[in-house]
Formats: C-alpha cells, structure tokens, sequence
C-alpha cells in the first residue's frame, strides 16, 4: 500500500469542479442569494452600466472585512476548489527564491528575481473592494504600488497591445493542479491601458503584513473594478502580447467569463443575478451577511469608466 503524506489532500478531498458547482449553488439557493437559471445577456444590447443606479462611497470609509476571513475564505483552485481549500494547503507553496519572467513586446525581458522586480518601487497601502463574480465582497486594505510603475521599466514597444500573466504552477507544491479542472497554468490579461491604469495593484501584502500564500504570495494583481477572478495570484510570468491573450476562465467557459470582466450589475451571470452582493466585513456572517447594492465597475466607474468609452459591455463582458 502507498502511503500517502497528511500535508497533501487526498483525492476525495479536492471537489470536482461539476459537483463543487452544483454544491454551491444549492448552498446559495438556500441561503436566499441570487436567482439561478437566469439567460445569458445577448450582444448588441445597452452599453455601458449607469454610474447613478448606486451611489458609492470611498472604500476607506467602508467597514473592513477581517483578516481572519480575508484569510481563510477566497478562491486559489490551485489548491482545491472549496473556500477553506487555499488555507488549508497553501503552506506548502514555496515564495522564495522567487523570478518572474518578464517576455514579448518589450526592449528589455528576461528572467529577474522578486528584490529585482520590488527594489525600485515604493510600497503603499490602498483600501480597494474585491469583488467576486460569486456574489459575494470584501474589503481589504492591500499593500503595493501601480502596475504601470513596473511595465514602464520594461520599456514595452507599439506592438504591446495587452499584457497577460502566468500563476505558478507545481503539482508537488500545488495540489489542485494534480486535476484538471482548469487548463494549468492559470492565466490572465489586460489591456495595456487597463494594466497602466493608476489602479491596477500590484500587491505584496495586506492588513500591513506580508501576503499569505493563499491569497496570493509573493506577488498577485488587484485590478478592484474587475471580478475577483482578474486578480492573478503567485505571478511567475508576465508578457507583453500584440493580440488579446486567452484567459483561463474564459478557456474553461466563455459563455459565463468573459475576457474584460468588470463588475457590471446590469450584466448576470447565466446562472445568477450581480445585482447585489454578500459583503463579507468585520462583524458579519458569511451565510447571512447583509446584501448590498453592486457598484458599477466595483463602485469606480468615476476612474474607469472612460477606459471603454463607445463599448458595448454588454457584449465586451
């Protein structure tokens, strides 16, 4: 008999991706969350979502979700598919030494080491919202510094169209990569003009302290007005493409995931609505915190909204 290593989960222990879905949204019915069954939006209907259907406030001013469930309750299929799966595993990610690899459309790419990509930049605390395309919030206070501020150092040329990013991926270290239920590595992209945007994040920390490896250590997006999944964990890889890059979700089901993503209550899921959310804060419940109006663009239609101006997000989802 093989013996099997109690750090690592077992099989069983990892849902498969049809039954965590079918787990979920029975969870979410009862729960009295948002309408399952609902059709997918059709192209061609109306653009943008209405800046004045809520009203938003500054994040800063919000109350924050708590470490502990910051923590213990996110998404990192990587390691398992169930919220507590990331916490449970993520130990056995190894965050040092780490390189990312910076390729494609740019005067200067190669491998560098994380005090290389970290040395020149000045690090900041920002309060952003994250969204899930799930249905439910937090509020986090996240430590890093623009995007931009590190694409620009690369020196990216005119064919420099969109920007894509590579997770990690160790099936030793990562034990949801053992399966497949997504097409590994994970992988997500930008528009240049998106990924230069003032509030594009590039995070290594959050609550001041050093980011855990199940939210993404050592290094991970905060793109706050896009759904949670644009957010790239444990960035090893970052390039510079002329064409819009395949993203993983969107590879696994286009039909629900879309390539720019942003959180639009006038567009649903086609299982759920995104009209409101479940924030998760400080002294909530999970299952019955209270639901709230969702935000255009997260509640940063004011900074963003002109990225995509004469689009149809409806179609461009």
């Amino acid at each position: 008999m093989t013996s099997r290593n109690h750090n690592q989960p077992s099989p069983s222990e990892i849902t498969p991706e049809p039954v965590y879905q079918a787990r979920r949204r029975l969870l979410m019915a009862g729960a009295a969350l948002p309408l399952l069954g609902l059709g997918a939006c059709e192209a061609g209907s109306s653009d943008a979502p209405s800046s004045q259907s809520a009203t938003p406030r500054p994040a800063a001013e919000e109350e924050q979700t708590r470490f502990e469930d910051a923590s213990t309750y996110n998404n990192f299929y990587e390691f398992g598919t169930g919220k507590a799966d990331p916490a449970r595993y993520a130990h056995t990610l190894q965050t040092a030494p780490w390189s990312v690899q910076i390729a494609g459309h740019a005067e200067e790419t190669g491998s560098f080491t994380l005090e290389d990509i970290l040395k020149p930049h000045t690090l900041e605390d920002r309060i952003y919202r994250l969204r899930c395309v799930e249905g439910w919030s937090m509020v986090i206070p996240w430590r890093g510094f623009p995007l931009g501020d590190l694409l620009k150092r690369f020196r990216p040329t005119s064919k420099a169209k969109y920007v894509s990013f590579h997770t990690k991926v160790d099936k030793q270290e990562m034990p949801g990569t053992r399966y497949p239920v997504l097409n590994w590595p994970y992988r997500e992209g930008l528009r240049m003009d998106e990924a230069m945007h003032p509030l594009t994040l590039l995070v290594t920390g959050m609550y001041g302290r050093d980011l855990p490896r199940q939210n993404g250590a050592p290094l991970r997006l905060v793109v706050p007005w896009k759904y949670g999944f644009k957010s790239i964990k444990s960035i090893v890889r970052i390039e510079f493409t002329e064409k819009q890059p395949l993203t993983s979700w969107n590879l696994s089901q286009p039909s629900e995931y879309g390539f720019y993503s942003n959180v639009n209550p006038a567009v649903d899921h086609p299982r759920w609505s995104q009209k409101t959310e479940r924030r998760i804060a400080g002294t909530s419940s999970r299952l019955f915190a209270n639901r709230v109006p969702t935000l255009p663009f997260n509640g940063y239609a004011d900074q963003v909204a002109s990225l995509y101006t004469g689009m149809d997000l409806r179609k461009y989802f």
